[in-house]
């Protein structure tokens, strides 16, 4: 209101509805990326709403409040004046922050994908819950699966899985269904939450993986679906490997291969039977490491890889195998076959799979170094960029590359050009 009563006409704001055109988000989903994004920078998931982003489009709201404005400029790369917002007193927005636009891309894709929310709006009759639920919510989970193939397990991505979790808990319980549609609909809850926790235990943020291994303990037993159990308990394994747990790896790396879907499908059981090598290998028993990766590889050999499988399946192929094959002869010394298993992985890998080509080029050069080969060592590791190499498990590969080198080799020209290198990648 102006001084003599009168209402201020609001300027709709072009410049973000051109923002949404082009990049196909309608209010709701904007709505539900600043969610996300605020969940993200300030830890707490937000409450904004499709009416909050259609008063910023019709001008009423002129200036969203700070966090808001972050979270905006966190998910377009452009800063709150660019999109058309406009502060009181005139003062320009700071510029917003560097971020990899396809990453951003991405993001925006995996929460908008699938069409409008599923939320049942307050105030009517549950919705009968289908099949049609289900197929929208796995597809969402592709998403979540695929970013977290290109890019690690960063803190937006788990996030949105865990919001992800929040929105289909959310509606199973507005909601009626069938008990089939029901156990669909906590199976594809546990998914979301084992995403969650798989890019916290890929980050190394330990603690929030332990809770969210509990909350997906609990879904997939919800669920009563073998293949959901499997991943969670697979996923469970490496977060306690992680840990320095080794006993409670073993009893989870079990517990995945116990589950019925092994006993279906030879491919499950190749998994879970290469990640049991690992851990026979942390606890220092050569022999049953090397029995089990061998029957990890009669296994691969007699699935079929043409079967439809949970999207989170998809990354176990031959270049998984070899990939854990790695881990097993690094951790038992075998440096030569390590180095065998890290060049048939990379020969393998699929073009898109950034992270794992980090993470297995820094096990590498891990392997060469075991062996005193220095410079191929550095060759390698100097290979990862510089966005890989400050993440999660890869940033600790790298740092353990570091102290070896400095041990083998204190004060060489290669220990020095390692120095300066992670010094810039700092």
């Amino acid at each position: 209101m102006n001084r003599k009563g009168d209402a201020v006409p609001h300027t709709p704001n072009r410049a973000l509805a051109a923002w949404m055109t082009d990049h196909k988000v309608p209010a709701n989903k904007l709505a539900s990326l600043v969610n996300t994004a605020l969940a993200s920078l300030e830890g707490t998931y937000g409450t904004t709403t499709e009416r909050a982003v259609f008063r910023w489009l019709s001008g009423e709201t002129r200036w969203p409040l700070p966090p808001t404005r972050a979270a905006l400029e966190h998910i377009t790369g452009l800063t709150c004046t660019q999109l058309g917002f406009r502060p009181k007193d005139g003062t320009p927005s700071p510029p917003a922050p560097e971020e990899d636009p396809v990453y951003r891309r991405a993001f925006i894709a995996a929460a908008s994908a699938a069409g409008a929310t599923l939320a049942t709006p307050a105030n009517t009759a549950p919705r009968r819950l289908g099949s049609g639920d289900v197929a929208r919510l796995n597809a969402k989970l592709a998403a979540v699966v695929s970013m977290d193939d290109r890019y690690g397990g960063t803190p937006e991505l788990e996030a949105h899985a865990t919001a992800l979790t929040t929105e289909t808990l959310d509606l199973q319980q507005n909601g009626t269904s069938s008990a089939r549609v029901r156990s669909e609909l906590y199976a594809v809850a546990a998914a979301f939450i084992t995403s969650a926790m798989w890019a916290a235990i890929d980050g190394r943020r330990l603690d929030a993986a332990q809770g969210h291994l509990n909350h997906a303990v609990t879904l997939a037993g919800l669920a009563g679906d073998p293949a959901v159990q499997f991943r969670v308990w697979g996923h469970a394994s490496v977060l306690y490997r992680q840990l320095g747990r080794h006993t409670d790896a073993m009893a989870a790396a079990e517990a995945s291969r116990a589950t019925g879907i092994t006993r279906r499908d030879p491919m499950y059981a190749s998994l879970a039977l290469a990640r049991l090598a690992v851990d026979h290998a942390d606890l220092g028993d050569t022999r049953t490491a090397l029995r089990t990766l061998g029957q990890a590889q009669d296994a691969f050999d007699r699935a079929d890889p043409t079967l439809r499988r949970p999207p989170w399946m998809r990354f176990y192929d031959r270049a998984e195998l070899d990939s854990l094959a790695l881990f097993t002869h690094l951790q038992l010394g075998r440096w030569d076959e390590a180095e065998h298993h890290a060049h048939r992985s990379l020969a393998y890998l699929r073009p898109d799979l950034h992270r794992n080509r980090a993470l297995t080029h820094a096990n590498l050069a891990l392997a060469q170094l075991g062996q005193g080969e220095l410079e191929p060592a550095l060759a390698t590791a100097q290979t990862i960029p510089p966005e890989m190499a400050r993440k999660g498990r890869i940033g600790k590969l790298l740092s353990d590359f570091t102290r070896r080198m400095t041990d083998l080799a204190p004060g060489s020209a290669g220990q020095r050009t390692w120095t300066e290198h992670r010094k810039a990648q700092a």
